[in-house]
């Protein structure tokens, strides 16, 4: 009987492994702080050896190195065994140790971390020790939370149920109290619950949005407790929409604030980011008033970019951003002013009355016909907006209108006024000029033609003024001499120096008896001609006749100019108009002597023809060009004609005049009832000789001749 006694000390006190004694646990057991946990532990087999079924079986568990026959165990179901104060009720056996060994350890704190072995012991032989079946438990910080399960998005005005549920413990342990806080649900909502899950019925408001909802578990009599926080999702429409602008690239985007305009100078770069909020998330826009820029359908982010990386002038305008989800919209806007230099500077002009504008670029020629209306405005794109002024020759030209400075009226355009004009605009960025050159043009005037007998022959010159330079041409008959001409009998040379044109002619030998050119001045703005009609004498007088007659045609000429002196001063004052002289048709000249021609009779009188004025066809009057009188550079060349003959008048009247001498019967106009009129005067020599006929009957009615017998 000591024997097995003996033997059952020394196995269990040695820690010896005895192949008999078998048991089966977790080695290693982790578990947090403040939590409850399970030990599995079985025994699989131990000697059936002085005990019965009815013998009752008693297990207990100790702290590694603890001396059973000393230290006290940490859970038992002997009865009277004491237990560790600190692990009195915390630790408990389950089951009733026929099979079973499996502890429950509640309210876990860190002393608690330790290795732990059992001891087993029925009827008096069995005692034993499992060291060699220990397991050890590593008690850690607290960090599991409590789970709350809720939807994703919560509509508002929509009641909802939410879960709070406590993981991770099993049947065995004790529940941990479960409680809810909140701004969401009232003051008389859940209480706190004992129990692995909580549940919380809540009815949400618009206001409860993005408010918190909290769900705590307390684990254990000494206060260890956990909670889990979440924010309420509730659907909303979005709001609080920012903008923010970025100068570059890196820089993070500054919010617009309350202003709604923004200036960017061009070529700047510039990011705009646009923000809101809302449940569930919206569809971002740009637009630049009405066309769409850019735009993001929802994917989790809450802001849409616009970069500009070169700012044009084009840019500017309202930039809106719309943020848009079911439950409706929001929408901010910016100013963009867009601040560049003057550019594309150009001018607008109408001339007359013309209601079509012309677009000019900078060193254009406009050209304008003398006495029309040249309207001119000053066009350009910048911002802020330019000053704009004309200039001229250095000096700043007065407005025509001050509520518009780039406006430029000239209403009658002269030739002192050609020249470059420059149009200036200016603004705190730069500025830009445009220049213009003022071309005034007009139709020909005519100076001539006029004729003389020289060396033999007939030699006539015409010059003509115009803008474009004119065409001159003769007409000899009607034979037109265009261009420079040379041959036996007829030479015609043409220069021309700046608007000036000059011609002469020259007709040698072979001259009909009767003689008419004309001198023909044309350009794109109209034309002028003159026509000279020369009739020599036929008679053919000897020279001592020659003499008489050369002295008497000048007695009478400076006698008729003495009387008609009064008249011409009367025409003259009332139309500013040069007459012109007519004469009878003189008598059949006497038969040309033995071996003379009529070309050397015309050759011998000569000296008294040293130049003939004729009047040119009927027709409308020149426009009398009006301005300050040309200067010397307007002058004509040397080679051209200081008489300018009237052209293209109106109607002929025959002014009656008696004074002593030789009479010619008159008839005067009335002047006062045509002041469009021009007069002219006819002036009758007393021929000593017989008058044999009335003159040539070809002799034209537009034409007028003088002849000195």
């Amino acid at each position: 009987m000591l024997l097995p006694l003996l033997l059952a000390v020394l196995w269990g006190g040695s820690g010896a492994q005895d192949p008999r004694f078998q048991l089966k646990v977790q080695e290693w057991v982790s578990v947090q702080e403040g939590l409850c946990v399970v030990v599995s532990c079985s025994i699989e087999s131990y000697p059936r050896r002085q005990w019965t079924d009815s013998t009752p079986a008693y297990g207990s568990w100790y702290k590694d190195q603890a001396d059973t026959g000393v230290d006290l165990p940490v859970a038992t179901n002997k009865p009277d065994q004491e237990v560790q104060t600190g692990a009195k009720g915390r630790f408990q056996l389950l089951g009733n140790l026929s099979r079973s060994c499996s502890l429950l350890i509640r309210d876990i704190c860190l002393e608690d971390h330790a290795a732990y072995f059992f001891r087993l012991e029925r009827g008096p032989y069995v005692r034993y020790n499992f060291k060699e079946y220990k397991f050890f438990l590593e008690v850690t910080a607290l960090t599991q939370k409590p789970e709350i399960y809720i939807p994703e998005t919560l509509e508002p005005g929509r009641q909802v149920t939410l879960l709070c549920v406590f993981p991770g413990t099993s049947e065995e342990c004790p529940s941990p109290t479960l409680s809810w806080r909140g701004a969401a649900f009232p003051s008389d909502g859940a209480g706190p619950r004992t129990s692995h899950f909580s549940a919380l019925s809540l009815t949400p408001r618009p206001q409860d949005h993005d408010t918190e909802l909290t769900c705590g578990a307390d684990l254990s009599r000494k206060g260890v407790s956990t909670e889990t926080t979440v924010r309420l999702n509730v659907a909303h429409a979005p709001r609080n929409l920012v903008i923010s602008v970025s100068w570059s690239n890196v820089s993070a985007p500054e919010p617009q604030g309350n202003s709604s305009h923004l200036e960017a100078q061009k070529g700047q770069f510039l990011r705009l980011l646009c923000t809101a909020e809302s449940v569930p998330l919206a569809t971002l826009s740009w637009a630049l008033g009405d066309r769409i820029l850019s735009w993001a359908h929802p994917s989790g982010s809450r802001t849409l970019e616009l970069v500009l990386p070169w700012v044009k002038a084009e840019d500017a305008g309202r930039y809106t951003c719309r943020a848009e989800n079911r439950l409706g919209s929001e929408s901010g806007s910016l100013d963009l002013s867009v601040q560049y230099a003057p550019e594309n500077l150009r001018v607008m002009a109408s001339q007359a009355n013309r209601t079509v504008l012309e677009s000019f670029g900078n060193c254009t020629s406009i050209p304008v016909l003398e006495g029309q209306s040249l309207r001119l405005l000053c066009v350009t794109h910048s911002n802020p907006p330019a000053q704009l002024s004309w200039t001229r020759a250095g000096q700043t030209l007065a407005p025509s209108q001050l509520s518009d400075p780039g406006l430029l009226e000239l209403p009658q355009i002269q030739t002192e006024q050609e020249g470059e004009f420059t149009c200036w605009a200016q603004n705190p960025l730069g500025s830009q000029n445009l220049s213009l050159s003022l071309l005034v043009v007009y139709p020909p005037q005519l100076l001539g033609p006029s004729c003389s007998w020289e060396d033999g022959g007939l030699h006539c010159s015409c010059s003509s003024r115009a803008q474009p330079a004119p065409s001159l041409r003769w007409r000899l008959g009607e034979e037109l001499l265009d261009g420079n001409l040379s041959n036996a009998s007829v030479k015609v040379t043409s220069s021309s120096t700046g608007p000036w044109v000059n011609s002469s002619l020259s007709l040698g030998e072979g001259l009909s008896s009767s003689l008419r050119l004309s001198c023909e001045a044309q350009n794109v703005h109209g034309a002028q001609s003159a026509t000279v009609l020369l009739q020599p004498d036929e008679k053919g007088l000897a020279s001592t006749a020659f003499t008489s007659g050369v002295f008497l045609g000048l007695g009478l000429a400076a006698l008729l100019l003495l009387c008609l002196l009064p008249v011409l001063l009367k025409a003259l004052r009332k139309r500013g108009t040069q007459a012109g002289v007519l004469a009878p048709d003189p008598a059949p000249a006497p038969a040309p002597a033995p071996g003379e021609t009529p070309r050397s009779r015309i050759s011998r009188r000569s000296t008294i023809l040293d130049y003939i004025n004729v009047i040119p066809r009927a027709g409308p009057l020149a426009p009398k060009r009006k301005g300050k009188p040309r200067g010397p550079s307007q002058a004509p060349p040397p080679d051209a004609h200081t008489l300018e003959p009237r052209m293209n008048q109106k109607e002929l009247h025959f002014v009656s005049h008696n004074c002593p001498g030789p009479k010619s019967a008159m008839q005067v106009p009335d002047s006062e009832n045509h002041p469009e009129e021009l007069h002219y005067a006819v002036l009758n020599f007393p021929d000593p000789r017989p008058r044999e006929s009335q003159g040539p009957k070809d002799f034209h009615s537009e034409y007028a001749a003088v002849q000195f017998h």
